[in-house]
């Protein structure tokens, strides 16, 4: 599978997971030079605390395109360590 926005390959990788609708990619899979952490921070009833990221590809933002889970809660532990990606972001095989 492969993340791709504003003609970039963002990540890819043949080991995702789906979870509420949105693959997660491992983080090694993901091409972090496209992404800047933003601040912004969410709490979760069950996945725990979520991180966001900006993809930035030239002079091109997606803002709040990418988030990972730190911090998981025990019945989120399966995504930690992995990167979703908004609907804003092309997914294909």
């Amino acid at each position: 599978m492969k993340a791709l926005w504003n003609g970039q390959v963002i990540a890819e990788s043949d080991n995702t997971i789906v979870v509420e609708n949105h693959l997660y990619f491992p983080q090694e899979s993901v091409n972090f030079d496209f992404l800047q952490k933003n601040g912004r921070k969410t709490e979760g009833d069950w996945k725990g605390e979520s991180v966001f990221y900006d993809i930035v590809v030239g002079d091109q933002t997606n803002f709040d395109a990418a988030w990972t889970c730190d911090n998981p809660t025990p019945q989120a532990q399966h995504i930690e360590g992995r990167v979703a990606f908004a609907d804003t972001v092309e997914i294909v095989e």
